[in-house]
């Protein structure tokens, strides 16, 4: 994500590649990639004079680049007519190009001076966490014809590939940001654009893959036998999470209990009250790969340190004092040196990781650009009764599946962005005071392929100016609050639906605004339905092409237990939740209201 006062227009940007590639030895690194996925172009009716099978043409044809679809697709999956093989030949296929991305970007960047080594540092995390989960994706596949809870599996898939496109955009981002060598920025483009197309083909077919296991009555009758059996625990195992719930019966009521009851596994406290002074002390002691929670219980401090739960560290819960008793804080920043990516005081990578009563701070200052206090790439995580405060940038919901409640999020621009697939129940969103130059923007959301299955659902919140601003003569207008927004899109596909909550007066009537221009506004999907307060009328709305008026019907989709299939993972802990609407008057909702 650019800083405010650096906003690419990265169409005219991606116009530009080819002049900029002129270079020769550029030319001839990103020549020797696009050599390997460049076909003739292929009319999609065109069935005579290219040899292949039927299979394969019904299946590209439903991706959005279905010459490098078909052209993908190795020699030995053109023979078979089974639908998960072929999801699984392509799924292959986007492995291989990513390891290809990999090694293609280190020979580019060996070009170049020591500007651009931590973006490549950074990309290469990201690729390989894409790799892992396209690898895991196709054990998914494997697993659909075992599991009892087909629909789960299915999510999962869709789920995995959403974030690898995510972690492949990101890494992008990383040389775009950073860089201080152009050619090597658009080169990167270049190279990823053949990963992130293969990849997208694959999330296209696994989606179509979906729609054909429910409606063609012979694989449905032949899924539906074999469902018929169950997936053994170690088969489970072998992929990012289980299903339906994780938590044993012991542990159902975690986020309501007194850590005296929970009896936690490790106590941090500064007074030497516990094992550990420290939380990275503590985390140095949490076990891999666990299928049980495991309690950190974290006593009242002000704890300036970063911490990292890292991917093997599942199953693990952080719980503290409360959100001003038990603080952890740094100061990191884009404007400080730091890339966007790594600037988070906790980092949260390990899945079904929960976090109760926490506070999460990056006191970086408003002109310091990007400083994320929390970045969330956890699948299956909750957060619950716990505060992110900074200013650009606070939350980073990177990717997967993240459920807040009743947490305090505070912060000036972008302050909640990434292209995870989270919903925000009962939470409270404010708006600090910024620099007399600047604008305030509560969300932007990144999603940037049509398919990927993510978008933030902002339900029965307060979305508010904090006390300071209001009370603040930052501005001498008559209207201070014209420069506050509720969101803008970061991507060109970005989701974000504001539903059930209130909007104060402290925003500008027409809630959004543009990334750059006009870009690909026609893309996004953005949609306000039943909130309420001075700042929710929605006469004076934008009227871009990607508002959306949805009905209660439609807009039931992006519910807790549809859009995040919240039912498998979030009820079985004990977390207040509310799977449907929450708003009084509405059909099958419950009565809860947080105002």
């Amino acid at each position: 994500m650019m800083a405010q006062d650096d906003i690419p227009n990265e169409a005219h940007e991606r116009q530009k590649v080819a002049a900029i590639l002129g270079v020769s030895t550029f030319i001839l690194i990103v020549m020797a990639l696009v050599v390997t996925v460049a076909i003739p172009l292929l009319d999609k009716d065109d069935t005579n004079s290219n040899p292949i099978s039927k299979p394969i043409l019904s299946i590209c044809y439903r991706t959005k680049y279905p010459q490098i679809c078909n052209a993908s697709l190795p020699e030995t999956a053109r023979n078979t007519t089974d639908p998960q093989q072929l999801a699984k030949a392509a799924l292959q296929a986007a492995i291989t190009t990513l390891r290809d991305t990999i090694e293609n970007a280190t020979l580019l960047t060996a070009k170049v001076n020591n500007a651009s080594l931590p973006g490549l540092k950074n990309c290469g995390e990201l690729l390989r966490t894409a790799v892992d989960d396209v690898e895991d994706s196709i054990l998914l596949i494997d697993l659909l014809g075992q599991q009892s809870n087909s629909q789960g599996v299915m999510s999962k898939l869709k789920v995995l590939l959403s974030a690898s496109i995510t972690y492949q955009v990101t890494c992008l981002d990383e040389f775009r940001n950073r860089t201080l060598h152009k050619e090597v920025g658009q080169g990167m483009d270049a190279i990823l654009a053949s990963s992130s197309t293969v990849t997208s083909n694959g999330l296209a077919i696994v989606t179509s893959l979906e729609s054909t296991l429910n409606s063609t009555d012979g694989n449905a009758s032949k899924i539906s036998r074999r469902l018929q059996g169950v997936a053994s625990g170690n088969e489970l195992t072998r992929v990012r999470g289980d299903f339906p719930s994780w938590l044993n019966s012991e542990k159902t009521k975690l986020l309501d209990a007194t850590p005296e009851i929970i009896n936690p596994d490790i106590i941090v406290a500064q007074d030497g009250s516990g094992q550990y002074r420290t939380i990275g002390e503590a985390i140095l002691k949490i076990p891999r790969h666990r299928n049980s929670t495991f309690v950190v219980y974290i006593k009242g401090g002000v704890y300036e340190e970063r911490i990292n739960i890292s991917r093997s560290m599942t199953h693990v819960m952080i719980m503290g004092d409360g959100v001003t008793a038990t603080r952890i804080i740094g100061n990191f920043s884009y404007g400080g040196g730091v890339p966007t990516f790594k600037t988070a005081i906790a980092a949260i990578y390990g899945d079904h990781f929960i976090a109760r009563d926490i506070g999460f701070g990056n006191y970086a200052g408003a002109g310091f650009h990007q400083a994320v206090a929390l970045k969330v790439q956890s699948d299956m995580s909750i957060f619950y009764r716990c505060r992110m405060d900074g200013h650009q940038g606070t939350l980073y919901a990177h990717s997967y599946r993240q459920f807040y409640r009743e947490c305090t999020i505070a912060g000036t621009i972008d302050f909640i962005f990434g292209d995870a697939a989270a919903v925000f129940q009962n939470c409270r969103i404010e708006v600090k005071t910024p620099r007399v130059d600047q604008f305030c923007v509560v969300i932007a959301q990144g999603r940037n392929d049509s398919l990927q299955t993510t978008g933030f659902v902002i339900q029965n919140c307060i979305i508010t100016a904090d006390q300071m601003f209001i009370n603040s003569s930052i501005y001498n207008s008559s209207n201070p609050y014209d420069k506050n927004f509720l969101g803008r899109p970061w991507r060109p596909y970005s989701r974000t639906i504001v539903m059930e909550s209130y909007i104060d007066e402290h925003f500008n009537p027409e809630g959004w605004l543009p990334w750059y221009g006009n870009f690909e506004l026609d893309k996004v999907f953005i949609s306000e339905y039943n909130n309420w307060g001075p700042g929710a009328p929605k006469a004076k709305r934008v009227r871009w092409e990607g508002i959306q008026n949805l009905s209660q019907q439609e807009v039931s989709m992006f519910t807790a237990a549809k859009f995040i299939q919240g039912d498998d993972w979030i009820s079985s802990t004990g977390t207040p939740y509310a799977p449907s609407f929450t708003r009084r008057g509405l059909e099958n909702n419950s009565t809860e209201t947080i105002l």
